[in-house]
């Protein structure tokens, strides 16, 4: 099957590719360091203030 690397958007093969999805190392590590400088975020639920956790006591 081939894939196109979410970075470089290069075809990359997916079976015996040890970077999958990725086309090389160093899309990997651009990927990595997105992650590690806070490009990226996960959706979450939004956490209660200082304050109203205060009040609720």
């Amino acid at each position: 099957m081939i894939v196109a690397c979410p970075i470089c958007r290069k075809e990359t093969e997916w079976q015996g590719n040890p970077h999958r999805p990725f086309c090389s190392d160093r899309c990997r590590m651009i990927d990595l360091g997105a992650w590690s400088s806070e490009e990226y975020r996960v959706p979450s639920e939004t956490f209660p203030s200082a304050e109203e956790i205060g009040e609720a006591e």
